[in-house]
């Protein structure tokens, strides 16, 4: 790797020092004999001007060839900037074309294009102000995260990606096989697959981390799951990123204390070190971001239980689409009027019926609720989920029955409640939803590298 990156140059501006700078052009204005470039390299939202002089060798030839998206390799001095809005530019000495970019076929020549569009080019889009200022506010994230739970004495585990179980027992899990088509007939098809019963891609890695949390005590994973949900919205995705971290000797409390804690870091970290991107998004995206971020710092999250998070709803005068009822699973458009409209900021609601719940979940004494937890943010809804687990083992393998599991092929997760027992709590956040919660974007598919969704998986 030669140079500095661009972010680097920017924000140390090393003047009258010989650089050398690798990026794509992202502009070309030619005026007074002088042609200049605005030279991105994806490590900032910012460019860099190149400026070229009309003495530079092959000034004439190469200039017609330093179109928008071209790759350029841009050696000089960096000077003092003259114009406003910047502080310093290259003096070019040497300008080389690395790639070139037909002007007639690239298609990203307009400064603003609509996201839905950019979807259709998912290979280009990342060239984008937006998209790449989404793909580095992830990074930020991804690696917080990771950092998050190292200051916690929390320990990473990998979960499997190729599971028997089904976390959430809704059945929707993409099937993992190695038999052709045709051998897939029979009342039993899967006994002669590869693992010799049914496979599919992991909806969670809640269960597994539960038991190295019986063994290590604080433990989290962190990678994509799968959904194969037949659902075609803005909230929804095919493939996705999941946080869980699993507690014992933790309690629900402790479990939300924790989750507010992480989400209140994250969004300080964003605002700390994404200051340009997140300014671009308030600009242009989400008007109001940056106060919200900045709210969320500032204060504690509101929390209710769902009984009287019902009654909210039923007592606003608002007419959902979907009648609000006790009992119900809460829809996104009463998640959201919760948060914006009635606690005005992020509320933890706990205590779910018991019925539209997983059967792992803690029973509360009242026998009509369970120890749950959901953490629901303005411009998302529901962005963490997470509950005590049930540690009794009679009271879970009732559940487990009700809920039709096969006991021999889940013996496994009863004997951690066999076998030194202890109360413990984890919960799931959405990654794709935490970094649409901090970049405002209203589309789950705009921030997430190469969405997955029904009848579409580019790239």
């Amino acid at each position: 790797m030669n140079g500095l990156t661009i972010r680097a140059i920017l924000a140390d501006k090393p003047v009258d020092r010989e650089l050398e700078v690798h990026g794509w052009v992202r502009t070309r204005r030619d005026s007074g004999g002088l042609s200049f470039l605005a030279v991105s390299d994806g490590s900032a939202l910012a460019c860099l001007q190149v400026v070229l002089e009309r003495d530079l060798p092959g000034y004439d030839r190469m200039v017609k060839q330093l179109t928008t998206g071209c790759a350029v390799r841009c050696r000089g001095i960096l000077v003092r900037s003259p114009a406003k809005g910047q502080e310093v530019e290259l003096r070019a000495s040497g300008v080389e074309i690395l790639g070139a970019a037909d002007p007639a076929a690239y298609p990203l020549q307009k400064k603003r294009h609509s996201f839905g569009f950019l979807r259709t080019i998912p290979h280009l889009r990342p060239r984008t102000n937006a998209l790449a200022a989404v793909a580095r506010v992830r990074s930020t994230l991804s690696f917080a995260i990771h950092a998050f739970f190292r200051q916690r004495d929390f320990f990473l585990v990998h979960t499997p990606l190729i599971t028997t179980s089904d976390c959430e027992g809704a059945g929707e899990i993409f099937t993992v096989t190695s038999l052709e088509p045709d051998q897939l007939g029979g009342p039993d098809p899967f006994a002669s697959d590869f693992f010799g019963r049914r496979a599919g891609l992991t909806v969670s890695g809640q269960l597994q981390a539960e038991i190295y949390a019986m063994a290590l005590g604080r433990v989290y994973t962190f990678g994509p799951t799968f959904r194969a949900e037949n659902s075609n919205t803005s909230r929804h995705l095919a493939e996705f990123w999941m946080v869980e971290p699993e507690m014992a000797f933790c309690d629900l409390a402790g479990a939300m204390d924790l989750a507010e804690e992480l989400v209140r870091e994250l969004a300080g970290t964003t605002l700390a070190e994404c200051a340009p991107e997140i300014d671009l998004f308030d600009r242009f995206v989400a008007r109001g971001l940056r106060r919200r971020l900045e709210a969320v710092q500032e204060r504690a999250f509101a929390r209710m239980s769902y009984t009287a998070a019902v009654q909210a709803l039923q007592e606003s005068g608002r007419e959902f689409t979907c009648p609000v009822t006790w009992g119900m699973d809460l829809q996104a458009e009463h998640e959201r009027f919760l948060c914006e409209e009635i606690t005005r900021g992020p509320v933890i609601v706990t205590d779910y019926p018991r019925q539209i719940k997983p059967f792992y979940m803690r029973g509360n004494d009242d026998g009509r609720t369970v120890a749950a937890m959901d953490i629901l943010v303005p411009g998302v809804g529901e962005l963490v989920g997470g509950s005590q687990r049930e540690e009794r083992h009679d009271l879970l393998r009732v559940k487990m029955e009700e809920a039709g599991l096969d006991l021999e092929s889940y013996g496994w997760y009863l004997d951690l409640r066999r076998f030194g027992s202890a109360p413990h709590s984890g919960f799931g956040l959405g990654f794709e939803r935490l970094v649409q919660f901090v970049t405002g974007m209203a589309n789950i598919r705009d921030v997430i590298p190469f969405p997955r969704t029904p009848g579409s998986a580019p790239c």
